[in-house]
């Protein structure tokens, strides 16, 4: 003689719950895809995840240099008249952001909306000493929070040619 210790309603519920369980499991394992940043010439974009995150928090002092070194994985032609378009998530506007050229902090206060546009000409500026304007320049989109950094994304404005 055999003992049913589930009925079948019992055993169905069960392998809901386990199904369900397993899911959850599974979905907290995914990482959060980080904001996303856009640079927009005419009708060409390219968009970039971070470079370094850290899900809204300070990036450690001691990787800061080496987030800002990174190198652009994504790149889009300029023309020194072209009006060149950034875009940031709302969730990176609420911090604050700046422009790096170069590596340098390109200006002093964050700036607070989602959007903003630069001339093309303001990246291919001649060097001291009469140093040619050069042919392709890293921009940077740092986040801040306050006076700490939390998120850093790299593209690469290559000066059109035609």
């Amino acid at each position: 003689m055999t003992v049913t210790f589930f009925s079948g309603k019992g055993r169905r519920a069960g392998v809901a719950l386990g199904a369900v369980s397993a899911g959850l499991l599974l979905l907290s394992a995914c990482e959060k895809p980080t904001p996303l940043a856009t640079v927009t010439v005419g009708t060409a974009s390219v968009h970039t995840e971070a470079a370094c995150y850290n899900n809204g928090e300070a990036i450690k002092t001691s990787e800061i240099q080496s987030c800002l070194n990174k190198t652009a994985e994504k790149s889009i032609e300029v023309h020194a008249d072209d009006k060149v378009r950034f875009g940031v998530d709302p969730e990176i506007a609420k911090n604050g952001w700046t422009i790096f050229i170069g590596g340098q902090q390109a200006e002093q206060q964050p700036y607070k909306l989602t959007y903003r546009t630069i001339p093309g000409s303001a990246f291919f500026v001649g060097g001291q000493l009469g140093q040619p304007a050069p042919d392709k320049v890293q921009v940077s989109i740092v986040e801040t929070n306050g006076t700490k950094l939390t998120g850093v994304w790299h593209f690469e404005l290559k000066k059109a040619t035609d």
